[in-house]
């Protein structure tokens, strides 16, 4: 690295199998639009999920390509829908171990993962490690670095209520994927910003998805 140059620090997004690509995918565009570096981690059961939701493989070999179909596609299906710069983002293989996200020494801002499948919640609160989404994600609890966990599954059992609050206890922010309607939705992409922008504000990284609540009754809709 060049004396002159700063060293890169990127936002850690892991994508779990649980439904609710479309949130990621608003994450992702959100982070890189603010200037944000990405470093992604895609399980395996979150291909398949992709797969069904999209139509998209996402291929290791192929990542990028995949990631900008994906990226492009609007919240209700439609390709070519947005435009996304992936120069900032780097790619891991879910099954890398010795990936650089795995250890604490990896300079990280931070992690969010959305969504985030019951089983991801359960190996992050048991501290499982079973692949790097969950080893990245154990990591950011150890350094004190901010995670912010997107739970989506309907309804939750106390196991997994269990999970979150140990998660929370642990210092990580837990997100329902619940999207509001005061901020005047009119159409799904505007329920899956919601979403995104409050995963974001969680870890304090600025967005424009959605308008906030300024105290007066029926404002957005004004």
């Amino acid at each position: 690295m060049n004396a002159g140059e700063t060293q890169r620090v990127p936002w850690i997004v892991g994508v779990s199998g649980a439904s609710g690509t479309p949130y990621a995918a608003a994450v992702l565009r959100a982070l890189l639009a603010a200037g944000e570096s990405v470093d992604l981690v895609v399980s395996r059961a979150s291909r398949l999920t992709l797969l069904d939701e999209t139509g998209i493989s996402f291929r290791d070999a192929h990542w990028r390509e995949d990631l900008a179909a994906w990226l492009a596609r609007g919240a209700d299906g439609k390709p070519g829908t947005f435009t996304v710069d992936l120069s900032d983002v780097r790619y891991w293989r879910a099954s890398d171990l010795a990936a650089g996200p795995s250890s604490g020494s990896y300079r990280a801002r931070g992690m969010l993962v959305v969504p985030a499948s019951t089983a991801c919640v359960a190996g992050v609160a048991l501290g499982l490690s079973k692949d790097l989404l969950q080893r990245a994600a154990s990591v950011t609890l150890k350094e004190r670095r901010p995670l912010a966990v997107a739970v989506r599954e309907s309804p939750l059992t106390g196991q997994t209520l269990r999970h979150l609050v140990a998660l929370d206890d642990a210092g990580a922010a837990v997100v329902p994927t619940s999207p509001a309607f005061y901020a005047g939705a009119t159409h799904i992409q505007d329920l899956v910003d919601f979403v995104a922008g409050r995963v974001l504000d969680t870890v304090g990284v600025p967005h424009r998805l959605y308008d906030r609540w300024k105290g007066e009754l029926g404002g957005p809709r004004a």
